[in-house]
């Protein structure tokens, strides 16, 4: 018997035959990422794939009266996020297995008023989402996209930025020859949330005198949109990087990209369910909106769109009580699907290695979350991650355990809290990453690829 316990290299541990699969997952996922960069756009990609998988709305599903073993349902929540459901032979009120993750991302979002003329330029006003270093966001390409309501009603959609035969918008940042006061502050102090103002243009309107250069912007928008400035307060518009992802390291063993958190667990659960027929327990892929926020608002886990979408299930399937509302979501299991921090050569001294998570380890398990003492934290008991190890031993996953940084350094959180509450079964699970929040950030392909196997082995 081996006493001690060393985590495996799931490159090394990888079978000849994966390492095609694990590159053609990969590409996938990078097409994903690419068209998906706003949680509106994710729930577009999803509803569309899973469409394609013989998904039906939860709408069709109710006029028809058919829910069954084996049905396949979406249930839409205002466009910014998406449950799928795999109804099981079991009573739902027995419990569900659920993989959630969130297809919010950190980025930038203009304010409800934000075009100004300064300088002979032309710029809009933005309010970070998320955690960011503000700093990171200046002087790279960057890409507008989102919905615009006409005074008329019209809902017109924003894409500029990301065809290759698109103009990208711009944030400056100061030149080093005239940085001697600002280099001198707190790195958090270089740039200021009201300094992230999107450079959008420079050429002024002709025969006009005053915000000429912004009035020329403001045609340019009319004429392609039919959108006027009043039209900016009923928008939602998002600022995130410009350009697609991109392998790294001559192997090509890792993918830089903007979104990997969440996205590339939203990925690799909407892959594992797809893979999901006629399972013993309801299987449910959960997409949600407003992690990076606290989850709160319509949209977010705190809201009440999963527990309403079981009631309507239940409800459908007869003899509706509250009872087996709580039954439902009190005997469920869930992966809260979510990134976590790799151990970084360059930056060592922040995490305690002996339980850091490695790029290249494949898909960590981390017990809990929260920050100096666990605070806010859902952690995970040991009988359910001793069932998770059996479930990923026997479907041959490489996994580690991680955790988010030393003691006392700082942390952070993940939606496992909020179906805990329920009574259910939770622990955290998914990628870990270098660089989280920032622009880009970076993934180990086979990570990516474990991940998918782990969740497909425990919604199965």
């Amino acid at each position: 018997m081996k006493l001690d316990h060393e985590f495996k290299n799931a490159w090394k541990n990888l079978k000849d035959e994966d390492m095609n699969a694990v590159m053609s997952y990969s590409k996938e996922y990078m097409e994903f990422l690419d068209n998906g960069k706003t949680e509106r756009r994710c729930v577009d990609e999803i509803i569309n794939k899973a469409k394609k998988q013989g998904y039906i709305s939860l709408e069709e599903a109710l006029e028809n009266k058919n829910i069954k073993s084996g049905s396949k349902i979406y249930a839409n929540n205002k466009d910014k996020g998406v449950a799928l459901f795999v109804i099981g032979q079991n009573e739902i009120e027995k419990g569900m297995k659920i993989v959630g993750s969130h297809i919010d991302s950190p980025r930038l979002d203009l304010k409800p008023f934000p075009l100004y003329e300064d300088g002979n330029l032309a710029l809009l006003k933005t309010h970070y989402y998320g955690g960011v270093k503000k700093y990171q966001w200046t002087t790279i390409p960057l890409s507008m996209h989102g919905v615009v309501y006409t005074k008329d009603g019209n809902k017109v959609d924003i894409n500029i930025g990301d065809d290759e035969n698109d103009p990208v918008v711009y944030i400056s940042d100061l030149l080093i020859h005239l940085a001697k006061d600002q280099m001198g502050k707190k790195l958090s102090e270089g740039i200021t949330g009201e300094g992230l103002n999107v450079l959008i243009g420079n050429i002024p309107l002709k025969d006009e005198e005053k915000d000429s250069v912004k009035k020329n912007v403001l045609k340019l928008l009319n004429e392609k949109y039919e959108m006027t400035e009043e039209d900016f307060l009923t928008a939602e518009i998002e600022i995130v990087p410009a350009g697609k992802s991109r392998d790294v390291g001559l192997d090509r063993s890792m993918i830089a990209a903007y979104g990997h958190d969440d996205r590339v667990c939203t990925f690799a659960g909407l892959k594992g369910i797809f893979e999901v027929e006629n399972p013993e327990y309801t299987a449910v892929g959960l997409f949600v909106d407003k992690e990076e926020v606290g989850s709160m608002g319509n949209t977010g886990m705190q809201s009440r769109f999963f527990e309403n979408t079981v009631a309507e299930i239940i409800n459908a399937q007869g003899d509706y009580n509250d009872l087996k509302l709580r039954r439902a979501l009190g005997n469920s299991k869930v992966l809260s699907a979510d990134v976590t921090c790799g151990f970084d050569p360059n930056f060592p001294d922040v995490v305690d290695k002996r339980n850091a998570a490695f790029i290249g380890n494949g898909v960590v398990v981390a017990k809990y979350t929260g920050a100096r003492g666990k605070s806010g934290c859902n952690d995970a008991n040991a009988e359910f991650l001793s069932e998770i190890r059996k479930t990923f031993d026997e479907n041959d996953v490489t996994w580690q355990v991680g955790e988010l940084g030393k003691v006392d350094q700082g942390g952070g959180g993940t939606i496992a809290y909020i179906l805990a509450n329920y009574g259910a079964e939770v622990v955290d699970c998914g990628v870990a990453l270098l660089s989280m929040h920032a622009p880009m950030e970076l993934a180990s392909k086979v990570d990516c690829y474990e991940t998918f196997k782990a969740y497909r082995g425990f919604l199965k």
